[in-house]
């Protein structure tokens, strides 16, 4: 159960590498990675043209479960959507916020990235 869960967080902090390099190379400036608040993780925290960007990263060997974006549930939004308030009050910025997800397939050596811009939307009440 140990060895389990160190290989999947090794898995998840190789894709979180590869995500950020992904990112990079698209012009993001990648301000933090894994920044916690309290009980709350984002996984990277990145500036884009002006706008902060919230990306969440999902890893996988293989698609069997299905995309790894279809991992972030609801519940798992809402967090981030807090520590992105947290991290925006703590840091007094003013700037419209976006929410991505990074998607990384990873098989030996090779990795698949799929990138998903405005992936949702915090919910008005």
């Amino acid at each position: 159960m140990e060895k389990q869960m160190a290989e999947h967080n090794e898995l998840g902090r190789k894709g979180e590498e590869i995500a950020a390099e992904y990112l990079k190379k698209k012009g993001f400036r990648i301000k933090h990675t894994n920044w916690r608040y309290i009980h709350y993780e984002i996984d990277i925290i990145a500036e884009d043209g002006g706008i902060l960007v919230v990306a969440e990263v999902k890893t996988r060997t293989s698609l069997v479960a299905g995309p790894p974006e279809t991992f972030v549930t609801r519940d798992k939004q809402k967090k981030l959507i807090a520590a992105a308030n947290a991290f925006i009050r703590l840091k007094n910025l003013n700037m419209e916020v976006r929410f991505d997800i990074v998607s990384v397939i990873m098989t030996g050596e090779t990795s698949e990235v799929t990138y998903i811009s405005d992936a949702f939307y915090p919910m008005m009440r």
